[in-house]
């Protein structure tokens, strides 16, 4: 795996390392609470971005067993992801798609069952990317349901600004 790459791993695992240790100051209580009826728990945010990566890791996996012909990452592939980064920083709300929304979080949780989950789950990420071809790297292998086709680069950058996006909602709704 490419030094860009694993850089781009180990800035979205420093900042899950910040939010957990952060997190460590709230009781079970207040991570559970929704800021309002319609809105997520932080706990259910934390599940949210933990369902949103694992999905992407397996269309990825399933799209490799087929052995896919797949077109090298270019110019287009950056354009729609600078949307997507732009979309992450601005206020503009959309309704997360229905495999990672409301009915797929639980209603309550524990910071450390959700930490060990999700800290698992960038092991084996980690684990999991080290071991692919260098080759695919270059490919649009990712598929983002609002910007279309990545390289395995934009699926992690696309991690760290959902994380981003998130964690300004996360650090609202623990707001006094």
């Amino acid at each position: 795996m490419k030094q860009k790459n694993v850089h781009q791993l180990d800035r979205v695992d420093t900042k899950l390392q910040r939010l957990l240790t952060d997190l460590q100051a709230y009781s079970e209580a207040e991570l559970n609470r929704k800021p309002s009826p319609e809105s997520w728990s932080v706990l259910q945010i934390m599940h949210h971005l933990m369902l949103a990566e694992r999905l992407s890791v397996g269309y990825v996996r399933k799209k490799l067993s087929f052995n896919p012909t797949l077109p090298n990452a270019g110019l287009l592939t950056w354009f729609r992801l600078q949307g997507l980064r732009t979309y992450n920083w601005l206020p503009v709300k959309l309704k997360a798609p229905k495999a990672v929304g409301k009915e797929n979080l639980p209603d309550e949780s524990t910071l450390a069952d959700a930490a060990r989950q999700w800290l698992a789950q960038r092991a084996e990420l980690r684990t999991w990317l080290s071991a692919l071809p260098e080759e695919l790297f270059k490919k649009e292998l990712y598929k983002h349901p609002l910007a279309g086709r990545q390289s395995l680069y934009g699926m992690l950058l696309f991690f760290e600004g959902h994380f981003d996006r998130h964690l300004r909602q996360i650090q609202r709704s623990l707001r006094p």
